[in-house]
């Protein structure tokens, strides 16, 4: 049985949820800018540039916001993993 410090287990927990909202604040930004941006607000720059005889406004507004997504995920889930074995919480 774990007999820790609740105040010490208390601040990792903090930490935790600290550097966990500012990873989803980061990366979501990411997406949004790869999403909205690319897909919306600079579609008409991006579709001066063919991918495969498709315009890369189209590109990025069909395939390239979900693929950043997927990326996105396999990025989250490394760093947490990270934080979780520096803070010392999670599964072990």
């Amino acid at each position: 049985m774990n007999k820790e410090n609740p105040a010490k287990t208390g601040d990792r927990a903090a930490a935790y949820w600290r550097e966990n909202v500012k990873l989803l604040c980061i990366l979501l930004a990411i997406w949004f800018a790869v999403s909205f941006g690319a897909g919306v607000l600079f579609v008409e720059a991006l579709n001066t540039i063919r991918i495969g005889g498709f315009k890369l406004g189209f590109w990025f507004a069909q395939q390239g916001s979900i693929i950043t997504f997927v990326i996105l995920i396999f990025v989250y889930a490394a760093h947490m993993s990270a934080i979780e074995k520096r803070l010392g919480v999670g599964d072990e």
